[in-house]
């Protein structure tokens, strides 16, 4: 039953997904404003269905640390579900993505109609810019930037290697990072096809203030995400931050 179900679910997103990245551009063209509430609401649907079909709920703890107005949300990856629940789970959020992403017919169109931000990896200094660059103007506008410091997806179990362009944004930009734990690898397990029932456990731990030293703000950041994704099941105790 369980194969079952999880074929089930997984034919249901991606059919879903593509049909949904059609309506959203469509929506961009003849209304443009409707298109983050329809991000949410095909968000939040899939989510349903999840939980219907899978028997897998979400929880969300610690939303009285999100600030008000724009801030930069750096969770732990391990899962497509981290990128996909976003938008339901999130004011108005926008993700800093690979730039591979935009050669998706509709699906990578929508991302950048939404004001998602595409970084060009192994461009090295030029991507960096790239992204602090489009953090600021998001941030200005009232946005929830959601980064992935670890920069892919990570394996439950395996020591975590955060990458430094999280630090350098925070240092560049001066605003408030939020760090972000979660477990959805232990049920979303990356190249996993099984979708076992359970919960996902997502938690929003106290901001990082501005004015911290660049290296001093990068280890506060994996201690509290490696931290509270070790106690949610989520991480390992055996993590080591790269700062580069």
């Amino acid at each position: 039953m369980l194969s079952l179900r999880s074929l089930t679910f997984n034919v249901f997103l991606y059919v879903f997904t593509a049909l949904c990245s059609i309506i959203a551009v469509l929506t961009t063209i003849l209304m443009p404003r409707r298109l983050p509430a329809f991000a949410r609401w095909w968000s939040h649907a899939w989510l349903k269905v999840y939980e219907t079909v899978c028997g897998v709920s979400c929880e969300v703890k610690g939303r009285e640390h999100l600030p008000e107005g724009g801030c930069v949300i750096a969770m732990k990856h391990q899962s497509t579900w981290d990128t996909f629940a976003m938008f339901a789970l999130f004011r108005e959020p926008v993700f800093v993505f690979k730039s591979e992403l935009t050669w998706i017919p509709f699906f990578g169109w929508a991302l950048l109609r939404l004001g998602c931000i595409p970084v060009r990896r192994g461009t090295g200094k030029a991507a960096l810019e790239s992204m602090i660059q489009g953090t600021a103007a998001a941030c200005a506008r009232g946005k929830q930037v959601v980064i992935f410091p670890e920069g892919t997806r990570g394996v439950v179990g395996q020591p975590a290697a955060y990458k430094s362009g999280v630090s350098h944004m925070y240092q560049a930009i001066g605003g408030t990072v939020v760090p972000v734990a979660l477990n959805s690898g232990l049920l979303w397990p990356r190249r996993g096809f099984l979708r076992p029932p359970g919960i996902i456990t997502l938690e929003i731990l106290p901001p990082i203030p501005p004015g911290l030293d660049r290296k001093d703000m990068q280890q506060r950041l994996v201690d509290d995400i490696e931290g509270a994704s070790q106690r949610l099941g989520g991480g390992d105790d055996r993590y080591a931050s790269q700062v580069l």
